[in-house]
């Protein structure tokens, strides 16, 4: 004679299984996310005491004493971490036939920067933004009283190339379209050959009666980096409380005891346990 099967048969363990495998991936994907949401956090705070450096430094370069501009052996060594924003001056006599106007947008309103390139007593050229001009002043002739024939002494901030062009406006020099200050291709288009590789924002101080209106550099950085670090810490807190429900719920449920009809309990179970199950509530 046969004995009967149990309620936990082969059916109900591999039931059991199923429902606990996808409650596992649920609990290992929460995780990850949970380290994931942390590390951003962790991230941003680095990114602004990053930051913050960078502009205590900037704001020393800015306000420091004007200093001659790097010589062209230190050329090749200078980088935006270590030089941009300097205070620099710089002497020399403007090429006003080669200048280049750059699209820019002002406290002033819309316009152009004027960039042009002074050669010095080595016969190297520096660029020099001599600064902002409206669309109605664009043409040279318009301001001939500004353009200073002889030697000039400029101070400004220096500034770093920037290549290729604007955002998604890219510089299109055979059409004399520039939407960037991008040193070597102005140099290339206007036949300068022994150019900086970074060129010179005049400051107010430069500025010559009738021509461009300097000391227009604007010098902000954003700095949001807290905002999105308590962003990404909130979600991984709120992950977590979120998990915790879901998964660490049943540990506070109490349990409650049932007791099988005789009957039927004689028909299902003939072990020595038969007789009490524990349910959770």
């Amino acid at each position: 004679m046969s004995e009967p099967r149990t309620a936990t048969g082969k059916a109900g363990g591999t039931r059991g299984r199923a429902a606990r495998s996808p409650s596992l991936w649920l609990a290992v994907l929460s995780l990850t996310a949970f380290v994931t949401l942390i590390a951003l956090g962790v991230w941003q705070i680095e990114r602004r005491a990053w930051k913050l450096a960078l502009i205590d430094r900037v704001e020393q370069r800015v306000h420091a004493p004007a200093v001659p501009i790097p010589s062209p052996a230190s050329w090749p060594t200078v980088s935006a971490a270590n030089d941009e924003y300097r205070h620099v001056s710089v002497t020399g006599r403007f090429l006003h036939d080669r200048e280049t106007l750059v699209q820019a947008v002002t406290e002033e309103g819309p316009g152009y920067w004027v960039l042009t390139p002074l050669e010095r007593d080595d016969g190297t050229e520096v660029l020099v933004n001599r600064g902002f001009v409206p669309s109605e002043r664009r043409d040279a002739s318009t301001r001939q009283s500004g353009n200073r024939e002889g030697p000039v002494e400029i101070t400004g901030l220096l500034r770093i190339t920037e290549p290729k062009g604007g955002f998604l406006r890219n510089n299109v020099p055979q059409h004399n379209r520039w939407y960037s200050r991008d040193v070597a291709a102005i140099a290339a288009a206007r036949g300068l050959h022994e150019v900086a590789p970074f060129f010179v924002d005049a400051d107010a101080g430069s500025q010559i009666a009738g021509g461009p209106i300097g000391g227009l550099t604007v010098v902000r950085f954003p700095n949001n980096h807290l905002i999105y670090a308590l962003t990404w810490f909130a979600l991984a807190f709120m992950l977590a409380g979120k998990v915790f429900v879901t998964f660490g719920g049943g540990l506070f449920r109490r349990k409650r005891f049932v007791h099988e009809p005789a009957g039927d309990a004689a028909a299902r179970r003939t072990g020595s346990d038969a007789g009490t199950i524990v349910e959770p509530t």
